[in-house]
């Protein structure tokens, strides 16, 4: 049986919440039914208000073009090395993942356009999202303040790089297995002065450096600070770091990259500057995105299961409502094609 303040909080009325908040029941109105008369920050107050008496808000509200059992909404948070990552493509190949998950679970599925920056940013998103729940493709610098967010709301489930000491649920590939196997197989070929290409104050990128590091440990390597070049997920940073690596006269016999799209760049680097591949340097990438098929030699790359990301991170956000749901790490596997040689 339900406790005397639980039936209390189902039981709220607009007074109720208009006298908690300090306005008027007609500001509260406006308000749940996400008036543009209302100010941004009264308006948070007034959901966050309604929502902690289970007061069903949503019901008064605009309905989507579809009705659901459930709507989860996808947040980009502002990129620290995925300049574009709405139009990445491993970010299209999750999206497609999310999107097949939400829709057996008979959920609709929402792009925010709130690009959150800050702190401050995730709690309007939070507070004021008409969502049963939300997916963060990727952490950004925000770690702590999901972290903060967490202790107050649980309705959310990121997908990206786990943190030891990280109080919500994230999931997302074993990156530094990831790195250690691509970097693994490129010295089990033979070569011996392998550039790392990636930005590395990108959680994931700096996981998957971890593990290219640990590679090089376990067969007596030192890491060498000249082969460690930055590079955004994106093909022309990949190609401008590798030219310059080039310029500079770094010597090198392999790459691997951070993500497919900086791989595809460093190649066409190669390419121009008469290198052969893998001839003359082999190159293993990230993501296992369609191109990475396509491009010419095909890639080798680290294979992440967008399809099973996808099904992971919405039954996260619908099973464990209200309770504290468990991160998750998910295998990776490498897909040998010809950019390796072998």
């Amino acid at each position: 049986m339900q406790d005397a303040d639980t039936r209390a909080r189902k039981n709220a009325r607009l007074e109720d919440i208009a006298r908690e908040a300090g306005v008027s029941i007609s500001t509260v109105s406006r308000a749940l039914n996400d008036s543009p008369a209302v100010k941004r920050r009264t308006k948070q107050e007034i959901w966050k208000i309604a929502r902690a008496h289970d007061y069903d808000f949503r019901v008064n509200m605009p309905k989507g073009p579809v009705g659901a059992e459930a709507t989860i909404a996808v947040i980009v948070p502002a990129p620290q090395a995925r300049e574009t990552r709405v139009a990445d493509p491993f970010f299209l190949e999750l999206l497609a993942g999310i999107a097949e998950a939400a829709r057996d679970r008979n959920a609709d599925l929402v792009i925010s356009h709130v690009f959150p920056r800050s702190a401050e940013d995730l709690e309007f998103a939070m507070t004021t999202s008409r969502a049963t729940g939300m997916i963060f493709i990727g952490q950004s610098s925000l770690h702590e303040a999901f972290n903060s967010l967490a202790s107050r709301d649980d309705r959310f489930v990121v997908w990206g790089a786990e943190f030891s000491d990280a109080q919500y649920c994230t999931v997302g590939s074993d990156n530094v297995a990831g790195g250690k196997r691509a970097t693994s197989h490129l010295l089990r070929l033979g070569r011996q002065r392998i550039l790392f290409l990636g930005d590395t104050e990108a959680p994931e990128a700096e996981q998957r450096f971890r593990g290219y590091r640990q590679a090089l440990e376990e067969t007596g390597r030192e890491t060498d600070p000249a082969l460690t070049i930055p590079a955004h997920f994106d093909v022309h940073s990949g190609e401008a770091a590798t030219r310059s690596a080039i310029d500079r006269g770094i010597e090198f016999d392999g790459i691997f990259a951070a993500s497919d799209l900086i791989a595809i760049g460093a190649i066409r680097a190669l390419t121009k500057s008469g290198r052969n591949v893998p001839e003359d340097v082999s190159v293993v990438g990230y993501d296992n995105i369609p191109a990475a098929r396509l491009v010419t030699p095909r890639l080798t790359t680290i294979d992440q299961d967008t399809n099973l990301a996808g099904r992971m991170l919405v039954s996260k956000l619908i099973d464990t409502q209200g309770q504290q749901a468990t991160s998750e790490r998910l295998e990776t596997s490498l897909l040998i094609r010809e950019s390796c040689g072998g």
